[in-house]
Order: C-alpha cells, then structure tokens, then sequence
C-alpha cells in the first residue's frame, strides 16, 4: 500500500494503517500456521509454481486450510491454475 503502483500512488504510512484498520473490522484475517504449512506442501505436490509465485500458493494453502473456497482478486491469471480448488472472483 505505501508502494509505488503503475495504478496509484503510494499511501503514507497514516494511511496506510487506517485502510488496514477499517479492513480488519470488517473482514476475518486468515491467520498461517502448521494446516497451512501442510496445505502448502500438498499444493507443492500437485501444482507447479516457483519464485513470487509461492506468494500466490501460499494464499490459497490458507483459503483452503481454512475452509474458504472463493477469492476476490484483479489477478486471476495468478490463481488459474488453481482453479480446480477454489472460486476466482474478478470484480
């Protein structure tokens, strides 16, 4: 958020904080952990992806580890092959 985007500009840090704050009271914050871990491995199993990628991977190794299904993102050619797993929703 306070990083320099081709579609926006960088948040100050005030900013930036107040967005994450209005996000977490009103969104569950999936928390990482061992059924993540073990999910992630599973997925390494499965699919194959390497370098930012494991970024991606490790998003849906905590949907699924814990029970969510659907994904919000302008990015679905990131999380296509991945499709077989979860929803992709683009807004």
């Amino acid at each position: 958020m306070t990083r320099p985007q081709v579609s926006a500009p960088p948040l100050s840090l005030a900013e930036a904080t107040a967005d994450t704050d209005a996000f977490s009271r009103r969104f569950t914050v999936l928390e990482d952990g061992p059924l993540v871990w073990d999910q992630l491995l599973a997925l390494s199993r499965r699919f194959s992806f390497s370098g930012r990628q494991v970024y991606d991977t490790n998003i849906v190794a905590t949907m699924l580890a814990h029970g969510e299904t659907r994904l919000l993102t302008f990015n679905h050619s990131d999380f296509r092959r991945f499709g077989s797993l979860i929803e992709i929703v683009t807004p």
